[in-house]
C-alpha cells in the first residue's frame, strides 16, 4: 500500500492532537514527565515540518529523480 504525502501530513497532524489531548493528563497524573513530552512533541512537529517541505518541493524532486536515471 502507498501511503501520499496528504495522508502522512494528515496523519502527522492527527497525532499531535491526539497528544495535545492525552499529554497533559499523563503528565498531571505523573505517568508522562513533562520534558519528556515536550520533547515528543517537537520531534513529532520536525515529522510534520519535514513532510510539509517534501510536500512543497514534490515536482522539482520528482525531476531531479528522473534526471538522474
Amino acid at each position: 500500500m502507498t501511503v501520499s504525502l496528504n495522508q502522512q501530513i494528515d496523519e502527522v497532524k492527527r497525532e499531535l492532537a491526539k497528544r495535545d489531548e492525552v499529554y497533559p493528563r499523563q503528565v498531571q497524573t505523573g505517568k508522562l514527565r513533562q520534558s519528556i513530552a515536550d520533547f515528543q512533541v517537537e520531534r513529532m512537529r520536525a515529522v510534520l515540518k519535514t513532510l510539509e517541505w517534501l510536500q512543497a518541493h514534490e515536482q522539482q524532486i520528482k525531476i531531479m529523480m528522473t534526471e538522474g536515471t
